[in-house]
This record gives structure tokens, sequence and C-alpha cells, in this order.
């Protein structure tokens, strides 16, 4: 049982430097996260859940909350996912504030959702996967000519299945997704134990779920799903709003982006370390880098280590730096080649 109640408050989250997936410095949700049954994901906080009664608060003032929040810091992230956004309709609403400011934001919906009325940067989470309802979301996403993504949560097995992955970056392609992402999520034992009642698995599934560390199958999935996209010539990464933009903020989500990807493989941990540090050194600049290269060189600034202001120099040029592509290129690994891949 889902019941939703009006309230005031809107649920803000506030970031200093980028965080995968979705790069946002503020995050804004009109509702509450548990709000869709069996399994209620919470995309702000990467963690599922389960219950079998959901008590769903649906912010009744959204402008009027927008309006009066402090350090509403740019891009944002609009989380309007399931079906409560189908019925109030609030994404729609932050939406719609955010193109009369002029606020870059990332709407974020999901299957059993709405899409807002507004064209606005758009991300659809696969969530359920089911095929033929984001057929129809994407078929909509693309003829609304907004830039739009896919992504997919990894919600182990439901969606880390090699089939299911390979038919919704398919279905991403056949509507012009701009991107084919993957979302890693938390489960807790609730979602677990959900999951284990709705499908059945196998021994061997069942204990790994329950039993075992699910970072190696996330982490390999992850480099699964960016295999998929790059493949289709999808990107493989939630784009931010404005991303061609040579922000500070974008110039830190590309080191961190490196920088997780690193860690992930276990590449140079120490390189990937300080390239970490650097983004958020990028973040906290008042001043546009962009502005510092022209005048003289990034590496005035004392915070960056050198291989950070090699990749922002290449970056600020236009071009897709070389020790990133490097890294990328060695990232998109097909789980069916192997668990593990060449070193960059």
């Amino acid at each position: 049982m889902i019941l939703y109640k009006k309230s005031p408050a809107l649920r803000i989250k506030r970031v200093a430097a980028p965080e995968p997936p979705f790069w946002y410095a503020t995050a804004v949700a009109p509702y509450s996260p548990r709000r869709a049954q069996p399994i209620a994901i919470d995309y702000v906080d990467l963690f599922a859940t389960a219950a079998e009664r959901m008590d769903v608060t649906v912010c009744d003032r959204v402008r009027e909350e927008l309006s009066r929040a402090t350090r509403l810091r740019e891009p944002l992230l609009i989380e309007a996912a399931e079906i409560a956004e189908e019925i109030f309709g609030r994404g729609t609403e932050a939406c719609e504030f955010c193109i009369d400011f002029d606020i870059p934001a990332l709407v974020l919906a999901s299957t059993r959702g709405a899409i807002p009325t507004f064209v606005c940067d758009l991300v659809i989470v696969a969530w359920p996967a089911d095929v033929a309802r984001l057929d129809v979301l994407f078929s909509e996403a693309r003829e609304r000519r907004t830039r739009w993504g896919a992504a997919i949560p990894l919600v182990f097995p439901a969606t880390t299945d090699l089939v299911v992955l390979e038919a919704v970056a398919d279905l991403a392609k056949k509507h012009g997704a701009a991107y084919f992402a993957p979302i890693p999520i938390e489960l807790d034992p609730a979602a677990k134990q959900s999951i284990a009642a709705h499908f059945a698995l196998e021994e061997e599934i069942y204990e790994l779920l329950f039993h075992s560390d699910l970072d190696p199958m996330r982490i390999a999935t992850e480099r699964h799903v960016a295999a998929l996209a790059h493949e289709r010539g999808m990107g493989d990464f939630i784009t931010p709003p404005r991303w061609k933009e040579r922000t500070n903020w974008n110039g830190a989500v590309l080191l961190t982006l490196t920088a997780s990807r690193m860690m992930a493989m276990d590449h140079e941990p120490e390189i990937a370390g300080m390239l970490a540090r650097s983004a958020r050194a990028v973040a906290d600049l008042e001043k546009p880098i962009a502005r510092i290269a022209e005048a003289a060189s990034l590496s005035i600034v004392e915070t960056l280590d050198e291989i950070g202001v090699d990749v922002l120099t290449e970056w600020l040029s236009g071009a897709t730096p070389a020790f990133v592509e490097r890294i990328n290129r060695a990232w998109r690994l097909r789980r069916d080649a192997g668990l593990s891949g060449a070193s960059p």
C-alpha cells in the first residue's frame, strides 16, 4: 500500500564536489524517497529498500520552496521518479522553475513515472526494466527533442542480467539517447528479501545475493554497460546539463570520473587519489579555470597535481585528454569477455 501525504518540505541535498553518477551540486526531491513497491530506490542516496506500506510525502509548494532555498548551487538534480510524478507532477514544477531562472538542471524520471512537460535535460531510469514501457518513454523523449539519456540501476540479479542490459541498450540507441549509463545501488536486507520472493533464484544466485560481496559484480557490470554504450555510439556516463561548457564544475566532473574508474580497476590508486583531490580543488575555485588558463597556466594553481593540469589543459582546448581516453578504453569491458581486463 502507498499513501500520499501533502507536506511543505522539499528534500534538498548539497555536495561540495561532483559525485557519480549524477554529478549534481544540489539534489532536489519533491517526494520522500520510499515511494515504490516492491522495491523503492532512493536515487539521491543510491539505496534500495522494501516495505509492505509506504507513506509518501509530497511537497505542496515546490516553486515557493525553491525560491526560499539558500545556496541552491548549480547544477541541480530534480529527482522525480516513480508513479508519484504521474499523479502530482511536482518534478515538472521544479523543472519549470529552473527554466524560468535559467538554472541548469537534470530531471530524473523512471519507468513507472512520467516525463516533465517542459523541455529540459532528462535521464530516464530503467527501473523496472520493462522494455515495452521504456519504449514508450524513450519515444516520447525523442519526440520532444530534449537532450536525454538512459540509465539502469544495478539491482542484482534483476538488472544485471546480460540479456536485460543488451535489450535496454539497444532500445536507448534506437531512440537516440545521448548516453546509456549504470547507477550503482546498495540493497538493504529487506530489498534482498523482496528480490528473493519475486524471482525464482537458483541456489548459486541466492548465495551471491545474501552471502557474498556484490562489489566485484557491480563493478564488472558497470564496465559492461560502458562497453555496450560505446559499441552503440552513446556516451557511457550520465552527463550533467550544459556539459559542453568548460566550467569549473564540469572540469571537476571529468577528473572525478577518471579517478573513480581508476580506483574501481585498482589502477594506479595514488594517481587516482591525486586526481580526486584536484577535482575537489577545482570545484572550490572561485576564479574560472578557463580564465586562469588564458592568462597564464593552470600550473599556478598549487592545489592541482601535474596530471590534473595536463588533463584540464587539453580539455579546455576542446580535445578529449589522452590520459582520460586511455582510462576509458580500459574501463569499457564486456562481462562476457571476462571479469578482468588489461592494464590501462
